[in-house]
């Protein structure tokens, strides 16, 4: 299959052997959206770019990323017209609260439940949580990546259906992270055809198997070169066991370092 625009960053993805191609997308598109938003472009000093973001707002763990970032001025100004935005919505969520009227048994329930899933639940009941809940979890960059990372899927099926060169390169790779895995096998269901499924779905569990076996055999190692018996040991491929375990298991890139403003 003819390399074309859209399917670059994907073969550049599965060209830098990693744990996981899609961890290495998300990575790259979450930094360009950070430097979208802060960088040299200023696009927080446009006014439909920041009606968006004054709407949409930013999650905990991309607020941590945009101060890591840096730009001051740039995190200043978003925050500027933000805070103003919630703090009229939330003048507006107070005068038309009212409390709930809660029956003996939910009381029960959520005294025993208070830190279960229905607990939590019975707590959204309440309006002021609620709003704070979904302005808490709305994200600009969030969204952008959403929309971004499911193209990515789209082209991932494409080009496995189309082009043998890719499913060569998928079979020789380090396979997935779980939650990248997962998205591929939910996915696939309704891209690939039944007979299609049958191909690929043993294809990629057995190399995920396959390396799920190697990180449990690099991170034993480690573990063991700590015996003083093994001192003089070779470390074989297990000195930078943790993060790509941790990458394995939950994405991520747990040992990279913090994005920040070439400025």
């Amino acid at each position: 299959m003819k390399e074309k625009l859209y399917t670059i960053p994907l073969n550049d993805a599965f060209h830098e052997n990693d744990e996981c191609p899609f961890c290495y997308i998300e990575k790259k598109i979450e930094e360009d959206l950070l430097d979208f938003v802060l960088g040299s472009g200023s696009s927080y000093m446009e006014s439909d770019i920041r009606e968006t973001t004054d709407k949409e707002g930013f999650c905990r763990y991309h607020f941590q990323k945009m101060f890591n970032y840096g730009n001051t001025l740039g995190n200043a100004w978003i925050l500027k017209t933000h805070y103003e935005k919630m703090r009229n919505e939330m003048q507006e969520q107070i005068k038309k609260f009212q409390p709930r009227k809660v029956g003996f048994k939910e009381k029960l329930n959520n005294g025993l439940l208070n830190k279960s899933t229905a607990g939590k639940e019975s707590a959204r009941l309440n309006s002021m949580a609620h709003w704070t809940d979904e302005v808490t979890h709305s994200c600009y960059i969030c969204k952008r990546y959403a929309e971004t990372y499911e193209r990515y899927l789209d082209t991932f099926f494409v080009m496995y259906r189309k082009d043998p060169d890719f499913v060569s390169m998928v079979q020789q790779s380090k396979g997935f992270c779980l939650p990248h895995f997962g998205d591929l096998c939910e996915m696939a269901d309704g891209k690939l055809s039944d007979r299609e499924k049958a191909d690929f779905y043993p294809a990629i569990f057995q190399l995920m198997t396959k390396h799920m076996d190697r990180l449990q055999e690099d991170v034993s190692w480690l573990v063991e070169k700590f015996d003083y018996r093994n001192r003089d040991a070779d470390w074989k491929t297990s000195r930078d066991a943790i993060q790509r375990g941790m990458q394995k298991l939950a994405g991520g890139y747990p040992a990279a370092p913090v994005y920040q403003s070439s400025k």
